[in-house]
């Protein structure tokens, strides 16, 4: 029997362990950060438990900071409350090879108490939550995310421990659909795509960006669910294949001076039997009804739910004006000055939401996406004329210019407590109070350069 590849059933997987193709699975989940986290357990363990009773792991996996460090705020998980376990149930529909891993499968959980409550407040579930209530209306969503990243000749421990200062680009200038400079990422590039086919996912290419080392891999749309699976895995086996190379890349949403890392974020609907509702060559620009009202709710909501697409510091530092990160919370046809681009027709019309970077948590920000849309449907909401011109340059509302902003609109907002409950806006609105009391205690570069002497 030859190496399996792609998407494993049990059987699968049991024929590939008395094979020996496989002697290692990993159970992982996304936490509060977008990270990849969970435990390998032995192939025969998972087999013969884990598959059908799921592992345990602490609940301070979603009541951490960015370092692991545990913090006060959570009503979850505390001191006070002894950091008990919560279970990882495998969602086997998610089994899947690992092909940049020796000899390893992976398969995303879903978290539960132990008493078998959903944990309300894991990322997978606020989106589950939000495509349950657009099953109640007929609906599925489909969403494809663009996930940019930058690429340095030196690796993760070199950086690390230069404090990420003095790093070397993978180019050397601006490589923007350039082929030549982008070659020499090409093994490193090619590695990555093939692996991520063969962990099924359907890659369709990979093209150069403006910033020095920048590059974007595009993966074929599909299932909203199944695309943030897949957004998680990407994300943490690119990290790994340029760890193997030598290389690392980073995902920071403004890593420096130059243009940031974006990760665009495309959404469209579909109805009964797969029907094209947001559709309707008889109305203006092809947009129906449904979609329009979608779009308005998109308008309506932005600012205040803009924390589920923007959760760190770093995010808003991406918001320059020309920069082609958005600024101005308006529509257009084909128009990436605007904070909504729409594009396609028939079963491809869609909207591009521009306000994600490249350090989103992809559950929360498709989330915030269907739940603003439901709000537009459900209210019937308009989302005025399309705009046509540099939207740079207009008087229209803006994207939050802070996290502090950000938190005050969402902590503010009806429609995310409405639709997310106030458990989790308070989880989440404890992580940005947590984000932003450690950045306003550190002492930059930039302070130190400007005052050492200066003063």
């Amino acid at each position: 029997m030859s190496a399996p590849t792609g998407f494993l059933t049990l059987d699968d997987l049991r024929a590939a362990v008395a094979d020996g193709h496989v002697d290692t699975v990993i159970v992982a989940f996304t936490d509060m950060q977008g990270r990849l986290v969970g435990k390998r357990a032995s192939a025969r363990l998972f087999l013969e438990e884990i598959a059908h009773h799921g592992a345990e792991a602490c609940n301070y996996l979603l009541a951490v900071d960015v370092e692991m460090n545990t913090v006060d705020g959570y009503e979850m998980s505390s001191w006070e409350r002894g950091y008990g376990d919560m279970a990882l149930v495998p969602d086997l529909a998610t089994l899947r090879m690992a092909p940049w891993l020796e000899s390893t499968a992976l398969v995303t959980a879903d978290l539960q108490w132990l008493d078998g409550r959903p944990v309300e407040a894991s990322p997978r579930r606020i989106l589950q939550r939000q495509l349950e209530r657009l099953a109640e209306r007929g609906l599925t969503a489909h969403v494809g995310t663009e996930l940019e990243f930058i690429v340095f000749d030196d690796g993760y421990r070199d950086a690390w421990r230069k404090g990420y200062r003095d790093l070397t680009p993978a180019s050397d200038y601006n490589i923007d659909y350039a082929l030549l400079a982008s070659t020499r990422m090409e093994p490193l590039l090619r590695d990555i795509r093939n692996a991520m086919d063969g962990a099924g996912m359907y890659c369709e290419g990979v093209k150069g960006e403006c910033n020095l080392g920048q590059q974007e891999i595009a993966f074929r749309y599909t299932d909203a669910l199944g695309t943030c699976d897949n957004h998680s895995i990407y994300k943490n086996g690119a990290k790994e294949i340029a760890d193997r190379h030598g290389k690392s890349l980073t995902f920071m949403a403004k890593f420096n001076e130059r243009e940031g890392n974006s990760c665009h974020i495309h959404i469209s609907l579909r109805g009964e039997g797969g029907s094209a509702v947001l559709s309707d060559e008889s109305q203006p620009h092809g947009m129906s009804t449904l979609f329009r009202h979608f779009l308005g709710g998109q308008i309506a909501a932005m600012r205040e739910l803009t924390l589920f697409s923007a959760p760190n510091v770093n995010s808003y530092k991406r918001y320059v004006a020309g920069s082609f990160a958005p600024t101005a919370i308006a529509w257009g046809l084909d128009n990436r000055t605007c904070a909504l681009r729409v594009v396609g027709h028939g079963l491809g019309m869609r909207v591009e939401n521009r306000v994600p970077g490249g350090d989103v948590n992809q559950y929360l920000a498709v989330a915030a996406l269907i739940a603003a849309g439901l709000y537009g449907i459900d209210h019937e909401l308009e989302p005025g004329d399309v705009f046509v011109g540099n939207a740079y340059e207009s008087d229209v509302e803006r994207v939050p210019t802070s996290l502090r902003e950000s938190s005050e609109l969402f902590a503010a907002s009806d429609v995310a407590r409405a639709a997310f409950g106030d458990e989790v806006v308070e989880h989440y609105l404890n992580n940005a109070r947590v984000e932003l009391a450690a950045y306003e205690a550190a002492v930059t570069d930039w302070e130190r350069i400007r005052g050492f002497e200066r003063f």
